[in-house]
């Protein structure tokens, strides 16, 4: 059944095995990140059975989904206030920041007779989720170890994902001086520094080093992808292509490349820009933009450009390949992180295990 993505449990096995036996001999944990397939168990399973001490996704659905896997669960989104219930039911950790929503989870962990454990999130400058101001972190933490149901498990951070921010030897010491401060002022232990995502990586291969004191790192793109998302560098022996999209060709003629007429908006309220570049033979393939982010794939066949699409049709330029396509033939993508993160999320792209 096309289209499809293609998916070799058996590389992202060796880029698993490869990356939490590099973080295990420098003692950091792995929690494997599922969001991007959308926590597809197949995959889940193997990444445990690869050593991953956790599975952590951003979306309640997905631990759902993975449920029956022995091994802890970690919420990596914030939680919702209003999805609570399912948090302490669903996920074993959550990532947290406002001290409202860990007063809710508090109180429904108390209803289900449960404790339920978090890491406080640090922002150390990339202004997404976490408490940038130090008095405030050591006053939330005062006021979370006061509440029962919720046992606070460590401290942690997020870097790159939004501002851009590289973890460094002096960012993430931060995280370890602030861990070491709250263990002294409230004489316990946090069991849990997680240092960042795939970004940290670097750190590791070569960089300067990870802080003494980071044990954990969640990673998800380097599994998939094989690279770190510091500076976008492909890690050593692993693989970029353990997911492949395959999509089918539902037409090809030859057509000039310039549309005929008066230009207006497209189906998404863009006005498109075209380049003449004479009659060139153009193929359609039965996949869209409500399939497949189309600027995050690649054809295989490096002699194929995309024109664009529609929501359900991607218009390829097959004129100087080297293979003689007709309708019927399927054509091979090469997919990046948001290509993985939209096949995977499409009812409509079969998911086939190679």
């Amino acid at each position: 059944m096309y289209p499809r993505v293609e998916i070799s449990l058996d590389k992202i096995k060796h880029n698993a095995e490869k990356l939490i036996c590099l973080c295990n001999k420098n003692g950091i944990s792995v929690a494997a990140v599922t969001k991007v397939f959308c926590g597809i168990p197949e995959i889940a399973e193997i990444l445990v059975e690869c050593g991953a001490s956790m599975l952590a996704d951003s979306r309640i659905e997905n631990l759902k989904r993975m449920q029956l896997i022995a091994a802890p669960k970690l919420l990596l989104r914030l939680p919702m206030i209003s999805q609570v219930d399912e948090v302490v039911e669903f996920a074993d950790i959550s990532l947290n920041s406002e001290l409202e929503t860990i007063k809710a989870l508090s109180q429904k962990a108390i209803d289900k007779s449960k404790i339920h454990n978090i890491i406080l999130m640090i922002d150390l400058g990339d202004l997404r989720e976490g408490i940038l101001d130090e008095v405030e972190i050591i006053n939330t933490v005062e006021e979370v170890l006061r509440l029962e149901g919720i046992h606070l498990l460590g401290i942690g951070t997020n870097l790159t994902c939004y501002g851009g921010i590289i973890p460094k030897q002096e960012n993430l010491s931060h995280l370890v001086n602030l861990k070491e401060r709250i263990e002294k002022e409230f004489s316990i232990k946090l069991e849990i520094v997680s240092g960042g995502n795939s970004s940290s990586l670097y750190l590791l291969e070569g960089g300067d080093g990870i802080p003494g004191g980071i044990n954990q790192l969640r990673l998800g793109e380097s599994i998939v992808l094989g690279r770190e998302t510091a500076y976008g560098n492909i890690i050593q022996d692993t693989y970029e292509d353990c997911f492949r999209l395959v999509a089918e060709i539902i037409e090809i003629k030859d057509k000039p490349s310039l549309p005929i007429g008066e230009i207006g908006m497209d189906a998404f309220g863009n006005k498109p820009v075209f380049q003449d570049k004479g009659i060139r033979k153009r193929a359609i393939c039965a996949i869209g933009k409500q399939d497949v982010s189309i600027d995050n794939i690649a054809p295989e066949d490096d002699k194929i450009t995309i024109f664009g699409g529609s929501s359900d049709h991607l218009i390829i330029d097959v004129t100087d390949s080297l293979n003689n396509y007709k309708v019927g033939d399927k054509v091979y993508f090469k997919l990046n992180y948001g290509g993985i993160l939209s096949t995977s999320s499409s009812e409509y792209v079969n998911k086939v295990f190679v």
